[in-house]
């Protein structure tokens, strides 16, 4: 193998070698301006986060550190917003609750309650939200009472749905206030209420009218009885996973009971929002499961309650004045202003009416189920009850139906054909092809058909003033008019507003 002998490295000027010089100066300084730059872009970076912080501090958008030196913007995001009030704002009574709470007006409730109040709403709120947001306020020791709407969805802990909740604005830790401090949605929504707001011809939101929607929702009967129609279709799947009662119970413990008891010397008002009677139907016709549930825990919750003297609870669910009207809401759930005003009234005046007791508790279970019996929405959109009953000879029978419609002349009731059937004493055969029915009672046959008027019977055709309907699968025929084929008379009277009463009588 051939030997190769090694070049040596050239010199510089001063006879070293290059190849073991140090570093090129150049390099040096290059190396030495990279730390420099870091170095200063660190502390230029700290700077402009305290700039930031101090910004966010002093302009504080939400409020969250003190109440604004300028005129306040105040936002629509509740959860946001909430907490800073709570703080920093004056007040002995706040408003928790749903939306069901938005439209009191602060300065009725004031009168109401003799107080000064701050409304801490959140829409689609759950218990925990509200034991967050009163938890803040009632630390402050300024908070005398409380006007809590309790809804019992908002027990339903198992159906939460996924919310962005800004926990860090509702802690007492200063070091995750960072998510305050460099959030830019935050001067997007100054931006938005102070200058975006006056352009479009707003005026700038003012604390009494904060969350409320009382004039910016169209409300009315038809609306709503619209609504009632498709929601047994519409809301049916509600029912499949309904929560076991304990899961409510539980909810209720942690998040309101376990307050209640932490502040005895605060004044709870709690009352039961006045739903129309349209929504308890369809929850008794789509999740009973439900529907029993709410009626159960109303009466649980008190006796929980009545163990505290420093409670009171009150039930507006069965006032049959607001929730058969239809007028007052904007669909099946939600009511207008007024009716805030006449609750916070009812509960200033400690209305007996309203006010549940030992003595009345049960009564407004009973009160409810006896207004979900045979329910009727009018063609006027108008809410009765119907009043049914079968008489032969001495003997008298309430009669009861799961779907009743009115005539267009409010002079007969559709029923399904089923329970009409069980309720006459009579066999029916129905034919698929011709949409057709056969009533066989004791030596009477008749023969109807869907859309016809037309009646076949033992002793030929005749004519009906109303024809079978098919509605949501299900067959419809008139009540009246059918027992009067076999034989009855059928008496239909309005003795009141919310009321019609059918009377079948037998012929002897």
């Amino acid at each position: 193998m051939q030997h190769l002998t090694p070049v040596p490295a050239p010199e510089n000027s001063n006879g070293e070698h290059k190849g073991n010089s140090q570093q090129d100066p150049k390099k040096r300084i290059t190396a030495k301006q990279s730390k420099r730059f870091f170095g200063q872009f660190f502390v230029s970076a700290i700077i402009m986060a305290c700039i930031v912080i101090l910004l966010t501090v002093v302009l504080d958008p939400l409020q969250f550190y003190h109440k604004s030196f300028y005129p306040a913007i105040y936002s629509n995001e509740q959860r946001y917003q909430n907490p800073g009030l709570a703080k920093n704002y004056d007040y002995d009574t706040i408003i928790i609750g749903t939306s069901m709470t938005e439209n009191f007006l602060p300065a009725e409730v004031n009168e109401a309650l003799d107080g000064e109040t701050l409304k801490l709403s959140i829409r689609g709120s759950t218990a925990d939200e509200h034991n967050a947001i009163a938890s803040i306020a009632l630390d402050t020791g300024n908070v005398k009472q409380v006007l809590w709407g309790l809804d019992y969805f908002s027990l339903k802990m198992g159906s939460k749905e996924e919310i962005d909740f800004p926990e860090y604005l509702y802690d007492d830790k200063w070091w995750n206030d960072y998510n305050y401090w460099f959030n830019y949605s935050i001067y997007e929504e100054l931006f938005k209420e102070a200058v975006l707001r006056p352009l479009n011809g707003n005026a700038p939101r003012q604390l009494e009218y904060l969350y409320n929607w009382n004039r910016e929702v169209t409300f009315g009967a038809e609306k709503v009885a619209k609504v009632y129609k498709t929601s047994h279709q519409s809301e049916a799947y509600f029912g499949l996973n309904e929560e076991p009662i304990e899961t409510v119970k539980a909810a209720f413990n942690d998040y309101v009971l376990s307050l209640v008891k932490e502040y005895p010397d605060v004044e709870f008002n709690f009352y039961y929002p006045p739903y129309s009677v349209l929504r308890q139907k369809v929850w008794q016709d789509t999740n009973n499961t439900r529907y029993h549930n709410q009626l159960e825990m109303k009466e649980w919750m008190f006796e929980q309650f009545a163990q505290l003297p420093n409670v009171n609870v009150y039930d507006f669910q069965e006032e049959s004045e607001w929730t058969y009207n239809l007028d007052l809401y904007k669909d099946l759930s939600h009511h207008n202003q007024d009716v805030n005003t006449w609750i916070v009234e009812a509960i200033g005046r400690e209305d007996a009416k309203y006010k549940v007791t030992q003595d009345n508790v049960k009564s407004f279970t009973t009160l409810m189920e006896e207004q979900l019996e045979n329910i009727v929405v009018t063609n006027e959109f108008k809410v009765i009850n119907a009043k049914i009953s079968m008489v032969e000879g001495t003997q008298t029978t309430p009669l009861k139906f799961t779907h009743l419609n009115v005539t267009e002349d409010n002079q007969d009731i559709f029923v399904p054909v089923k329970e009409l059937t069980a309720t006459l004493g009579a066999e029916m055969v129905w034919d698929q092809e011709a949409k057709s029915m056969t009533f066989n009672r004791g030596d009477r046959n008749v023969v109807l058909h869907v859309g016809s008027t037309t009646v076949e019977t033992s002793d030929g055709s005749v004519e009906m003033a109303y024809a079978p309907e098919l509605i949501n699968g299900t067959t419809m025929i008139p009540l009246g008019s059918v027992f009067e084929l076999f034989g009855f008379d059928a008496n239909l009277e309005h003795p009141e507003e919310q009321l019609i009463r059918m009377t079948l009588t037998a012929s002897k």
